[in-house]
């Protein structure tokens, strides 16, 4: 079965920059569409990142646009989220996320991570 395990994340001041992991397995990786979603406290789970299967293409939110680069390494079955300059708000539960189905908008992937608290202190 689909198995995606975060890792990564941590208590990080404001500016700084973390590198999260996603490391996939029981799939065929490079077939599936990769992403991060996050969860802030008292908020609902948002999208962050996406990257299709062969890397080629990209979409961020606008609230981490320009700060945060999502990558893959299809070799390594292993998706990633660079975080830079980040700020307090950026405090959240980080989930990984798969799905090999056409892409829809409100894309609700059907794999996910057990996410990975990271906490920006300011």
């Amino acid at each position: 079965q689909v198995q995606l395990v975060e890792s990564g994340g941590g208590l990080v001041q404001a500016g700084g920059s973390l590198r999260l992991s996603c490391a996939a397995s029981g799939l065929t990786f490079s077939n599936y569409r990769m992403g991060w979603f996050r969860q802030r406290p008292g908020k609902e789970r948002e999208f962050v990142a996406r990257m299709s299967g062969s890397g080629g293409s990209t979409y961020y939110a606008d609230s981490v646009k320009g700060r945060f680069t999502i990558s893959r390494d299809n070799a390594k079955n292993t998706e990633y989220l660079q975080m830079n300059s980040l700020k307090p708000e950026d405090t959240a539960v980080y989930y990984c996320a798969a799905d090999r189905r056409p892409y829809r908008s409100n894309w609700s992937p059907n794999y996910w991570g057990q996410g990975t608290q990271v906490t920006v202190s300011s």
